[in-house]
């Protein structure tokens, strides 16, 4: 995680998010709920800016907790294959078994995939935090941490 999240009882780092509600949509947050294990699950449009674009898949026990990431570069924008990732995304799906589409709550966290941090990273600005879906800043949530409304 970003230095400052290493210890939650330091004074800079009050007011950081435990956990944030993210709010199933029909936007980025559209492929996002529980497996019949009660598992959550995040599938994240990552992207690097000038860069790659990615397939992700962020799992989560019951508590939030980041268990397992599935991580896939499809190369530069120009030459990305659509079709390949939606079958990719759709192969994840399914074998995540039965699925019910609905909000998620997740702490943040973050993973180092090819050199890059990906995941839901705190970042202190002077005087509020902002938990950034990274690389690509897809979406962007702020206090109140449980109102699942993000920016884009």
């Amino acid at each position: 995680m970003k230095e400052e999240l290493k210890s939650k009882s330091e004074p800079q780092n009050e007011g950081a998010p435990e956990i944030i509600l993210i709010e199933h949509d029909d936007y980025h947050a559209s492929y996002i709920g529980k497996t019949a294990d009660g598992r959550q699950f995040f599938f994240a449009p990552i992207f690097m800016p000038g860069g790659d674009e990615f397939v992700t898949l962020f799992l989560f026990d019951d508590e939030g907790n980041l268990v397992e990431s599935k991580i896939e570069n499809f190369g530069p924008r120009e030459t990305f294959d659509r079709e390949k990732a939606r079958a990719l995304r759709s192969e994840w799906l399914a074998q995540l078994g039965t699925l019910e589409y609905q909000d998620i709550r997740v702490k943040p966290f973050a993973v180092e995939h090819g050199g890059e941090m990906f995941g839901m990273i705190p970042t202190k600005y002077e005087d509020y935090w902002v938990v950034e879906v990274l690389p690509g800043n897809v979406m962007a949530f702020t206090e109140p941490w449980d109102s699942g409304i993000y920016d884009t």
